[in-house]
């Protein structure tokens, strides 16, 4: 797809689009989107957080105008893109102020994140759909999220979380809403490294995602009688972006997952660390035990913005206090070894055909998988072939529907 603006800097077409495919549902309109980013010059991250939260406030003081005057559709539909907007807002901060434990992002980006989490509350207290904010317990913690009920009663379940920059406030408009529609009860989640656990107590993810979705999934399973809600047989967990890998491997070593959504499909976290040294996985951990790596990252760093917030980003969130730090910890992220093999429910790997994130990577998976399984790609001349759809949501929402519809119907 051509980007419709900032031509010459993939990562903000790329968010832009973003923001636009939640158009799909309810999370933003094409014109505030459009004159926002009218607003930005590339590169310009300071002026890309300042435009989007001029567009956020704006647009949540017409929500709360509504509300006052007992407006509750305008006021839900205003409230749900304000929080889109807010995340915008902050999503280039990440990493620009972080500490040394990752409990700060700064206070810019803390407060669109706040800004962002309180809007989608507001919208999910004047929602049609019946939306609830719960705590999950996690150790000595809980794990935020929201739990959405299609009906009264038990039925089948998707359990969704978001990868490596997203929340479960935005897996509303990438997958929730449109499961719950189709009549799935949903349990979104943020787990360690996600946004409410790394920001409230400095939570850095964990390449053992199964100790994340066993507390999620004893939360949704282990409940009184009166208030069960999952058919225990039917039980689907859906990971977006990086949780394409992060679910997959959940679902390796918990036999409670009945289906498997790959949101796109991703083998293996460090394929481009490991690229450098024609593959082998141990030379790379070797090089970057030493300290010279951090010159060669520091170079990829200062020539490439991308590059640049990736990493810092991900130091944080991966609990890494140097980029050669960062780039060790994702060789840990894989389901090579016979992870992927493990997986025994029906799964569909979904491939974005121009994906610039994780190109080749739901291939390598289908290829690995020993399941009943199912590839699905989106491609360019469906407007789908960014990274997890972006822009085509209704399009991909179809056929993941589709698709958990008769995985889960030959159940019954």
């Amino acid at each position: 797809m051509r980007p419709l603006v900032f031509e010459k800097d993939p990562s903000f077409w790329y968010e832009t689009l973003r923001v636009l495919g939640h158009i799909a549902y309810g999370g933003a309109d094409f014109g505030e989107v459009a004159v926002t980013v009218e607003r930005v010059a590339e590169g310009d991250r300071d002026g890309w957080h300042d435009a989007w939260r001029a567009t956020a406030d704006r647009v949540a003081a017409e929500a709360r105008r509504s509300h006052a005057a007992g407006h509750r559709v305008s006021a839900h539909d205003a409230f749900l893109r304000a929080s889109t907007y807010h995340r915008s807002a902050g999503f280039f901060l990440h990493g620009d102020t972080a500490g040394p434990h990752g409990d700060s992002a700064g206070p810019r980006a803390d407060a669109a994140h706040d800004e962002a989490v309180a809007c989608f509350r507001a919208a999910a207290e004047l929602s049609d759909l019946d939306i609830r904010p719960v705590e999950i317990p996690y150790g000595s913690t809980t794990l935020p999220g929201y739990l959405y009920r299609a009906g009264d009663g038990p039925g089948p379940v998707v359990v969704m979380h978001n990868g490596f920059d997203g929340s479960a406030e935005e897996m509303h408009f990438f997958a929730a809403e449109a499961m719950v529609r189709r009549g799935y009860h949903v349990l979104t989640f943020d787990g360690p490294g996600q946004p409410g656990p790394m920001r409230r107590e400095g939570l850095v993810f964990r390449p053992d995602w199964e100790n994340v979705v066993g507390p999620v999934l004893d939360f949704l399973l282990d409940r009184p009688a009166g208030e069960a809600i999952a058919d225990p047989g039917r039980v689907a967990l859906l990971g977006a972006s990086m949780g394409g890998l992060l679910a997959p491997r959940a679902a390796a070593f918990e036999p409670r997952i009945a289906a498997l959504i790959a949101f796109d499909g991703v083998y293996d976290m460090g394929w481009k660390v490991t690229a450098v040294f024609d593959g082998d996985r141990e030379a790379a951990r070797a090089a970057l035990a030493l300290p010279e790596a951090d010159d060669a990252m520091a170079a990829l760093m200062a020539a490439d913005p991308v590059t640049r917030w990736v990493v810092v980003h991900g130091m944080r969130v991966m609990g890494a206090s140097t980029p050669r730090g960062y780039a060790a910890a994702l060789l840990d992220y894989h389901l090579r070894d016979g992870v992927a093999e493990r997986i025994t429910c029906p799964t569909l790997v979904c491939s974005a055909a121009g994906d610039f994130a994780f190109a080749g990577q739901p291939e390598a998976l289908y290829e690995h998988l020993t399941c009943d399984k199912t590839f699905a790609e989106f491609t360019a001349e469906e407007g789908a072939d960014a990274h997890c759809q972006s822009g085509a949501q209704r399009l991909a929402m179809a056929r993941i529907g589709d698709w958990l519809d008769t995985t889960f119907g030959s159940m019954r």
